[in-house]
């Protein structure tokens, strides 16, 4: 496992953490790798990410699931410097892990890595690019990026990839 910290207000250690540690610490999970908790195997949880990247970047177009009058302390959970639950069930999803996209797992993998690469350059290149995501509504690149940071965290603590920071609880 690796010690990564968690602190989602840390701009160098997000971009540290897409830079390189998230492809790194995916690089130590195996097709047969058991979750800590949940249903997801390893591809699905990948293919979830993807799907989450997708969204980030604005390739896929999802419409807000939270009602207007609750995105604004939905969306303070994004800056709150605390992982995201354990066994959190995103209001999104269904209780089963969707069917598989992709034929096998290097080919998620790789899908992966080819929407981390797109959701850098993406904000890169148009920094003011607003996107919706399905529970915080729409976010800025900043607000993606601690988002992101939140979910893959949550996902790599899932698998066993990162060590659980000391300051977490749950």
């Amino acid at each position: 496992m690796m010690p990564i910290p968690f602190d989602v207000n840390d701009e160098k250690l997000r971009e540290k953490f897409f830079n390189g540690l998230f492809t790194e610490c995916l690089a130590h999970l195996a097709e047969q790798t058991p979750p800590l908790w949940g249903k997801m195997t390893p591809q699905h949880m990948i293919e979830h990410l993807v799907w989450a990247f997708e969204c980030a970047s604005g390739i896929l177009v999802l419409p807000c699931r939270t009602p207007v009058q609750l995105l604004e302390r939905t969306k303070r959970f994004l800056y709150n410097n605390s992982p995201t639950p354990l066994e959190f069930k995103n209001p999104v999803l269904g209780d089963e892990p969707l069917p598989f996209r992709f034929s096998s797992f290097s080919d998620a993998k790789a899908a992966l890595q080819k929407e981390v690469d797109r959701f850098l350059v993406h904000f890169q290149e148009q920094p003011l690019a607003v996107h919706v995501h399905p529970l915080f509504g729409p976010l800025g690149a900043e607000e993606w990026q601690r988002a992101q940071f939140k979910h893959c965290y949550h996902h790599l603590l899932q698998f066993g990839l990162i060590d659980r920071p000391e300051s977490n609880p749950s």
